[in-house]
């Protein structure tokens, strides 16, 4: 008998989600896609098929905000569309496991109790994890649900890239460098495996760019290292995140503008970034490459410096590169980025063809090229599913 796999990918201020279907062979099928984007202002709400086609669609008013209604809405829509099939499993894309959860979990109260804890950690985030875990298990009582930690592919970081130069009682505390964007780091490391076996074996950079933005280095498949640390906040320049901060910068802002923890943790998740060095213009990246502004122009300038001088460090992390993958919204789109980007990587050899890149090819590299580079869409929903499949003890989930 099949099952029907729901993957819920929550952000600060959306929620994307998709059923799949998966057959007694591993063969596994899309059945829905949506997404709900503004949550906390207009959230708007879109349900298609796997064709793409919208199947319904809300718009809610400034008001209508909370959480409950809007997954109502979604819970409701996607059963009218399934067939008649029943959902079997609920996968979760939880974004900080902390120090103690190091594998994808089956949703308990302790683990909800043990997540609690993390908030301060990432308090845009995880309210909004277990916000959504804790409405599914009402309107789904009977369907268990699984959470996929975003930080446990990184727990193959040595120790000298975890641990931050500060006493060993913050560090006892949970205070270490966790990394992100591991599940879409995990479907780049096991696609390699399938399409470029030389280089899932070699060293290789994967720049998962979106709004939120990280590297991260493979070395035969694991992680070794990244950009982000403690937080999502860490890093490459972003959408509205400042990246990497010289901390006293954070003591600067209190002590000489007097603002407070929630006013300095507001300024750098959503004033900052690309959004702040262009002056307001935009933190989208297609709308800045499209602007004639002069300040448009210099945040993408300062996006692609930060990114390969943090992409620097890495290879000094791999001692060496044999492959680079763009993956992500901006990643696998944006063909100005990936050439700007492997202009300033051509100390190391890379040659990258242009019209490939135009097209968005595999490779975009030049046969000749030093380093292989790639571009490869991510599919974390892939991951969520075959995640859940395997802690809910189903053997079709080593099929996908």
């Amino acid at each position: 008998m099949p099952r029907i796999v729901l993957a819920l990918n929550a952000g600060s201020s959306s929620l994307k989600f998709s059923a799949t279907t998966v057959g007694e062979e591993g063969q596994s099928s899309l059945l829905l896609k949506g997404e709900i984007e503004d949550i906390g202002s207009a959230p708007h709400f879109v349900l298609k098929n796997a064709q793409g086609a919208i199947l319904a669609e809300r718009r809610w008013t400034d008001s209508e905000t909370s959480m409950q209604p809007l997954l109502e809405e979604v819970a409701v829509r996607v059963r009218e569309h399934l067939t008649g099939d029943e959902l079997t499993a609920i996968g979760h894309r939880v974004v900080h496991g902390g120090p103690d959860h190091m594998a994808p979990e089956r949703v308990t109260p302790a683990l909800i109790a043990s997540l609690e804890k993390l908030t301060p950690i990432a308090p845009l985030h995880i309210p909004h994890n277990l916000a959504l875990i804790r409405s599914m298990m009402k309107l789904c009582p009977d369907v268990p649900q699984v959470a996929c930690f975003d930080t446990a592919f990184h727990r193959t970081m040595p120790a000298v890239a975890r641990r931050f130069a500060l006493p060993a009682v913050y560090e006892a505390a949970g205070v270490r460098r966790y990394g992100f964007h591991g599940l879409s780091y995990e479907y780049i490391a096991r696609k390699l495996e399938s399409i470029a076996p030389h280089l899932a074996k070699g060293r290789v950079i994967v720049a998962h760019l979106g709004n939120g933005a990280s590297l991260c280095a493979l070395q035969a498949g694991r992680s070794l290292d990244t950009t982000m640390g403690f937080s999502p906040l860490d890093g490459l320049v972003m959408g509205t995140r400042c990246g990497a901060l010289d901390p006293a910068i954070v003591l600067y802002l209190e002590n000489q503008f007097g603002l407070s923890v929630d006013e300095v943790r507001h300024l750098l998740y959503r004033e900052s970034g690309l959004l702040a060095l262009s002056g307001g213009v935009a933190n989208d990246m297609r709308t800045l490459l499209a602007s004639a502004e002069p300040k448009a122009r210099e945040a993408v300038e300062i996006f692609v410096h930060v990114l390969a001088r943090q992409a620097g460090g890495l290879i000094a992390s791999l001692q060496g590169l044999d492959g680079f993958v763009f993956t992500a919204g901006i990643g696998e789109h944006a063909s100005e980025i990936r050439a700007m980007v492997c202009e300033k990587l051509a100390w190391l050899g890379v040659k990258i063809d242009p019209q490939a890149n135009l097209r968005h090819a595999d490779i975009i590299s030049t046969p000749d090229s030093e380093v292989e580079v790639w571009v490869i869409p991510t599919d974390e929903d892939a991951m969520i599913v075959r995640h859940t499949l395997a802690v809910l003890g189903d053997g079709r989930a080593r099929a996908l």
